[in-house]
């Protein structure tokens, strides 16, 4: 048994050890010394600090007074819920009412144990896990049945830390009725949203920003195939996922959670349409407006809010140097003005490597070709040319 004398001297000595480590390791040690304990003692989940040091946000702990909903919590919703709880994000609304199937194994996220649970009970299990100060918030239930519409649609206007609505709305669903229950409920309210989806090739994907009235809504343009002439009804057989490489799903949910940042704290472009095809590695990027005859009443509402908005004008004084940069012109070149007035283009004009998946409705009188959509003048024949302009 030793004495108090002998543990105070072994005391003594682990503190000079101590000491000498710390002089060793130097002033760079410390610093990183001093970063690991800010992390401990003021938020011991977040792993976005890193931005605030960087330089790239001011403060990156205001992520924990945001409230994001994830309706579907399949390929890309789990793992987008995973990403936003590892983060640090304040709540956590998830909507779904599949049950977890052993087909779900390959999604980065759910365990064989988990099987036949519900997935929203099974995601918020294993999210508490991963970060307890994360509020979660699991309904079970379809967003597109009368009744769960207006709950969705309550949930969505009061669902926040403070009662009020949630800061952004992520789809993940994997069927256009779904997408489209979620777009007429965010028109409703004027609530801002991401849409996203995986091909059932599982080999391209995408996301897309959606402001009511200032960006097309999914009824306006939706700008990717989800099922290509395909009876989605037919893709949910037991056992089998349509899209089912984890991969993909992945990058999308990175993708989705990156601009969720980027919108919630406010650095960097939140982009307005990403598209990628792992085939050719391609990232098409685009813009939709909004569709001035979108079937959405509440679209064409917000349409009209937006164009009501003062514009602000900022008057710039430029002092106009009139001395001609070159003296001579031998060769007579001269500029020439060649901007498309914006205002003239079609709001369902995409980007090159991007396909529209559901035709708009046209007017009767307008004539259709085989595809169901308006026949362009390239389609018709001389003679049907002809025969046109007789009849003027």
């Amino acid at each position: 048994m030793p004495t108090l004398q002998e543990l105070l001297n072994k005391i003594k000595d682990l503190e000079n050890q101590l000491a000498r480590e710390k002089q060793r390791k130097g002033p760079i040690r410390e610093k990183i010394d001093e970063i690991s304990s800010e992390v401990i003692d003021s938020n011991p989940y977040s792993r976005l600090m890193a931005l605030k040091r960087m330089g790239i946000v001011d403060n990156y702990e205001k992520i924990r007074d945001y409230t994001v909903a994830v309706v579907g919590v399949g390929g890309v919703g789990s793992v987008t819920a995973e990403m936003l709880t590892r983060c640090g994000i304040g709540k956590l609304i998830l909507f779904d009412y599949d049950k977890v199937e052993l087909a779900n194994m390959n999604r980065l996220f759910f365990q064989p144990h988990q099987a036949g649970l519900n997935k929203v009970e099974a995601a918020a299990d294993t999210l508490r896990d991963i970060n307890p100060d994360v509020i979660l918030e699991p309904h079970n239930y379809n967003i597109t049945t009368m009744d769960n519409f207006d709950k969705f649609m309550n949930t969505i206007r009061t669902g926040s830390k403070t009662g009020s609505a949630v800061d952004l709305v992520l789809s993940c669903v994997d069927n256009f009725e779904a997408r489209m229950a979620i777009n007429a409920a965010c028109n409703e309210l004027n609530q801002k949203w991401f849409e996203s989806g995986v091909s059932e090739n599982a080999v391209s994907g995408h996301i897309q920003f959606i402001s009511p009235g200032e960006t097309a809504c999914f009824a306006c343009a939706p700008p990717l195939v989800v099922a290509s002439n395909i009876d989605e009804k037919t893709l949910k057989r037991d056992g089998v996922c349509a899209a089912s490489l984890p991969t993909t799903m992945g990058i999308v949910a990175g993708f989705l959670v990156q601009n969720t940042l980027k919108y919630l704290l406010k650095f960097g472009n939140v982009t307005h349409y990403l598209g990628y095809s792992a085939l050719t590695d391609f990232f098409p990027t685009m813009s939709l407006k909004p569709n001035s005859g979108c079937d959405d009443s509440f679209c064409v509402k917000r349409q009209t809010e937006v164009q009501a908005r003062p514009i602000e004008k900022v008057v710039e004084v430029v002092k106009e140097d009139d001395t001609p940069l070159h003296e001579e012109n031998e060769w007579g070149i001269s500029l020439v003005d060649e901007t498309v007035d914006e205002s003239d283009e079609s709001s369902m004009k995409v980007a090159e490597g991007i396909q529209v998946a559901y035709l708009l409705p046209v007017d009767d009188c307008t004539p259709e070709s085989s595809t169901g959509g308006a026949t362009a003048a390239t389609e018709l024949s001389l003679e049907e040319l002809i025969a046109q302009m007789k009849s003027i």
